[in-house]
């Protein structure tokens, strides 16, 4: 059976994409779908060492603080009850305050995308993956590294709308300097729009910014904006300033975004032994203390708007103060911020990362630590699924592929084990009796011509074969495999009203000068 037909089988057996999606692309892969955890996350701390973390984490909220820089944030927490001095930016949190406002915090919601068969649901056991987001860079073995810009970053977008096993598109993979920063956004978001058909991550990159990507997502999903206001289109990564500060363009996109019932993923960056103390259980007090007060401050602007508790704690190497990433110490954290977010009841958030500069040992194994810390530890949604190099200085294409690899290979993990007559197989093993073999059996011939997973990059064949066909290295298949995706793609449907209607709004952006920037 060739692959085209295969593919075909597949999908039509599940009969989950839509119509116009089944000779494109022509990748064997599963259909989208929702992935569940079927068994519970890992705990590495006790209940008393988590309650520890917890009381240490409302005591430096109540008297410490944390400072607030934008006025107008300050007013809405002054109101709700919080200690806010005039003319000081430090804001402090009475605990029973913290403890209460977070109870209105949605335990799941739904991420609608613009083509509802990709929605995702975040919370409880639900998991979905993202591109990788934020790069200032971007390479590939054929021209080397270079700085983002337009094409690279559509080309990612494309990749990550034509991988299933990608349920989000994430931020900006790549960030494309070549388009002048006061209209950067129109034209990103526009692309993120007119290529995809997932839900995305926007930038809080200040109110004007945030107002224009509301207002660009409300056309493409044709709501008004009281019927956007109960359903969450796309979302936002809100990073604290570790340590504890709340800066005015964060400040100002939970303002905006949690208003409209628009989800944000409150995300400290706290680096044991330089942002934070250098010990596990120090740096996560921190992280929890800012993301505490960054969900808090959510639901003081909307009582129930849509948050998610975001963790991004590692350690850095001491000698040159660099990130590091996929440590045992990042794994720990990834798992107690886990279950502090179950404990508040709050969907949670982790990512795939590595500090490795090439597709290499150390890039496949560091994201496989960080791949087991997520999952393990019970994150809802993975950033940074696919493409990660060079502690997140560097989006490769090679990485993609090695990453959506991974990412298959943790889907397939999570299908649940059934133990019915069919799959334990009596009559196979009956049929096959003592000194046989399984291969040419109805049982197992079945289950391979319907088989869902081929990894892209393994070549299980002996050394004897595998030499002599001169295969290449993993880095060499990768760099041929996106070559020949890309060469598929095909742009998902967009209404043609839609499309006029979201080219007007950014024109005239435009011909008004976009935002103000100081460049």
């Amino acid at each position: 059976m060739t692959s085209d037909k295969l593919e075909r089988k597949v999908r039509g057996r599940r009969g989950r994409q839509r119509d116009n999606n089944l000779t494109a692309p022509k990748i064997i892969q599963r259909p989208f779908e929702k992935l569940i955890r079927s068994y519970p996350p890992v705990e590495i701390v006790s209940d008393d060492q988590l309650e520890n973390i917890h009381q240490a984490s409302l005591k430096l909220l109540s008297e410490t603080g944390i400072d607030v820089l934008d006025v107008d944030a300050r007013a809405i927490m002054k109101l709700a009850g919080a200690d806010v001095k005039n003319g000081e930016m430090r804001v402090r949190f009475d605990p029973d305050l913290i403890l209460e406002v977070i109870e209105n915090v949605p335990s799941k919601f739904t991420l609608h995308a613009r083509n509802k068969e990709h929605n995702v649901i975040m919370g409880e056991n639900n998991i979905a993956f993202a591109m990788m987001a934020s790069a200032p860079n971007c390479s590939d073995t054929d021209t080397g590294r270079r700085t983002g810009n337009q094409e690279d970053f559509r080309n990612f977008l494309k990749l990550a709308q034509m991988h299933n096993v990608l349920h989000i598109t994430g931020g900006y993979p790549v960030e494309p300097v070549d388009i002048h920063p006061s209209v950067r956004h129109l034209d990103c978001i526009h692309d993120y729009i007119t290529l995809t058909d997932k839900a995305y991550c926007i930038y809080s990159l200040g109110k004007e910014r945030v107002l224009d990507t509301i207002e660009m997502t409300r056309i493409a999903h044709g709501l008004s904006r009281d019927q956007m206001r109960k359903q969450p289109c796309m979302f936002s990564i809100i990073n604290t300033n570790s340590p504890l500060q709340l800066d005015i363009p964060m400040l100002q996109g939970i303002m905006e975004l949690s208003a409209m019932g628009q989800p944000v993923v409150i995300t400290p960056f706290t680096l044991a032994g330089a942002m934070a103390p250098v010990t596990i259980a120090g740096a996560i007090t921190l992280q929890n203390a800012e993301a505490l007060a960054g969900i808090a401050f959510t639901q003081m602007v909307r009582p129930k708007a849509p948050v998610m508790y975001g963790g991004f704690t590692s350690n850095v190497d001491m000698k040159t103060g660099s990130p590091a990433f996929g440590t045992p110490e990042y794994m720990k954290a990834q798992h107690i911020g886990g279950q502090l977010a179950r404990k508040y009841k709050i969907p949670y958030r982790s990512s795939n990362v590595c500090a490795a500069n090439t597709v290499d040992a150390q890039a496949a194994y560091e994201s496989v630590f960080s791949l087991w810390g997520a999952i393990n530890g019970g994150a809802n949604m993975l950033m940074h699924g696919a493409g990660w190099l060079e502690g997140g200085l560097c989006c490769s294409y090679e990485k993609i592929i090695l990453d959506i690899d991974l990412l298959q290979m943790i889907t397939e993990f999570l299908q649940p084990v059934l133990s019915n007559s069919e799959e334990i197989a009596l009559d196979a093993i009956n049929e096959v009796g003592p000194a046989g073999h399984f291969f040419g059996t109805e049982h197992t011939q079945a289950r391979y011509r319907n088989a869902f997973y081929s990894p892209i990059l393994s070549d299980w064949r002996n050394f004897e074969t595998w030499r002599e066909a001169g295969s290449p290295v993993t880095i060499e298949r990768a760099n041929a495999e996106w070559k020949k995706r890309l060469s598929v793609y095909e742009l998902p449907d967009l209404e043609p009203a839609i499309r006029d209607e979201l080219d007007a709004f950014v024109d005239k952006r435009k011909t008004e000068g976009g935002v103000a920037t100081d460049f």
